[in-house]
């Protein structure tokens, strides 16, 4: 075998390697967490839902949006702290009465997602709106202080 053939499948395995200990983490996760639950009483760790930020200029503002597929908006809540925007909440799980669960991957539980803005922000003149599973922010940009202010040098002998 070539070296470059050798390093290709090395890549390739390790890969693979990873991806294996993904699957591997959720099927214990799907086998274990529920006992753990049941014991100690605490719900699951909940996720992070994924988000998408950008910037428009007409007028200047923030766009945040964010995946909330299957949650009810009543339990969103929506925080702005300086540069910074907190999405939390909660999917609730559908009742399992009746159902034989063959494969689980729609996470359910508490979130917190906190979104830095590079920018600083007007908070009071957010809006935000939720469509087919999707929550948009609009938050408008605070406009620099174009002010001029003329600072007098002191003389340091005075």
């Amino acid at each position: 075998m070539t070296p470059t053939r050798v390093y290709a499948r090395r890549v390739a395995q390790s890969h693979d390697l990873f991806a294996n200990f993904e699957r591997m983490r959720r099927e214990i996760d799907e086998l274990f967490g529920d006992v753990f639950e049941r014991q100690t009483g605490l719900r699951g760790r909940g996720f992070s839902p994924s988000v998408d930020v950008f910037y428009v200029d007409d007028p200047p503002r923030a766009v945040v949006k964010a995946e909330l597929a299957g949650i009810d908006i009543a339990d969103v809540a929506l925080e702005i702290r300086g540069r910074q925007l907190l999405i939390a909440g909660e999917r609730r799980s559908a009742e399992a009465g009746g159902r034989l669960y063959q494969q689980i991957e729609i996470e359910n539980g508490p979130f917190r997602r906190v979104v830095e803005l590079g920018a600083e922000v007007v908070a009071d003149a957010a809006r935000a709106s939720y469509e087919d599973g999707i929550l948009e922010v609009q938050i408008p940009l605070s406009q620099p202080d174009e002010s001029v202010r003329r600072v007098p040098i002191r003389d340091p002998d005075q």
